[in-house]
């Protein structure tokens, strides 16, 4: 991603954004990539290689928090509304009226489940996110509804049906000396992050204390194998460069229930999504549990929905890129655009 294609912008409450642009050609779609964690906008070379070479329209910012993009120190600052707002200034500043915005991981649960609501904005004006996308895609979670049951409450749920709690980790997260922490032992955090070994994750990630023994023991897991080690090497680099303490915010948005308010400002039947999705299922995450995704996403969505399975862990984006973009591809070619 060459950073000659990236640019900045202010957005209505003052904070700046990073983000890559490439202008569509042919009147081809504009698709928007969001990221998750621990991440910037490099997370979706595969992808913008792949759809810009088609034509397609691209942005992909650097998250709130990430990469070039502002790193404000409030948790607030965070929370859903305000930064689904934030990525609808970037579609302004480039004039994009319309765009297919694709998620992964923590973009799906903030950004993609918030655009597509009606909130109001600063000003008490109602702003209409959902008309300003023609589809919404996926990609290892599932659409996520905002609920106002709380953090520990919604655990306790997911736990009884899974049988264990996969976001025992989120609790780290929010401790005081979890950013430094991480990045003392980083490779440690970041090999066990990013590990083919996908069952890892049950045992190391999942359970409350698990993530943080494992990063406290600086211990290490082999090496990925669907990502080259240079490539492994500059993600470090850049995420490192920034540092993990403002990322960790989008997490105590949630484990401290500051979203709730927001949830409990959105009419409750727009809670249901009537515009095309697309779920790309990973059956080897043991965090976002492929079952679970299906069944929320087939619940709450009752517009067209397109869900396909992939044999692969979290970063599917990564270990099936080739499948993931020719899905994806398929998929935007048969919305009525």
């Amino acid at each position: 991603m060459e950073p000659i294609f990236y640019k900045t912008v202010s957005t209505r409450r003052s904070l700046t954004y990073n983000y890559y642009f490439s202008a569509p050609i042919a009147e081809k779609p504009v698709l928007l990539f969001l990221h998750g964690f621990p991440s910037t906008s490099y997370d979706w070379r595969y992808q913008v290689d792949f759809f810009k070479a088609q034509g397609f329209g691209i942005i992909v910012p650097d998250q709130l928090g990430y990469g070039g993009t502002d790193k404000p120190v409030d948790y607030a600052d965070y929370r859903l509304s305000l930064i689904s707002q934030d990525l609808i200034d970037i579609l302004d500043a480039e004039n994009v009226d319309k765009a297919i915005a694709i998620g992964h991981d923590w973009s799906v649960v903030n950004n993609i489940s918030d655009l597509l609501f009606v909130l109001k904005n600063a000003k008490g004006e109602v702003d209409q996110f959902p008309d300003r996308f023609d589809g919404f895609a996926f990609l290892a979670v599932g659409y996520v509804p905002p609920s106002s049951t709380k953090f520990a409450d919604a655990m306790v749920q997911v736990s009884e049906i899974v049988g264990y709690n996969p976001f025992g980790y989120w609790n780290f997260f929010v401790e005081e000396g979890a950013p430094d922490l991480i990045e003392k032992n980083f490779d440690s955090f970041y090999s066990l992050v990013t590990t083919d070994d996908h069952k890892v994750w049950r045992t190391d990630v999942a359970p409350v204390g698990a993530l943080k023994a494992w990063v406290e023991g600086n211990r290490k897991t082999k090496p990925t194998s669907y990502v080259a080690e240079e490539e492994i090497e500059k993600q470090k680099f850049e995420i490192l460069k920034w540092g993990i303490s403002a990322p960790l915010n989008w997490y105590k948005v949630k484990v401290l229930d500051l979203d709730v308010e927001d949830s409990e400002g959105i009419p409750k039947e727009n809670i249901v999504v009537q515009k095309p999705v697309f779920l790309a299922a990973a059956l080897k995450d043991y965090v976002s549990l492929a079952a679970l995704q299906k069944a929320a996403t087939a619940r709450f969505v009752k517009g067209p929905l397109t869900i396909k399975d992939f044999d692969a862990g979290h970063w599917v984006l990564w270990e099936e890129k080739d499948r993931v973009n020719d899905e994806l591809l398929d998929w935007i070619k048969g919305l009525e655009l």
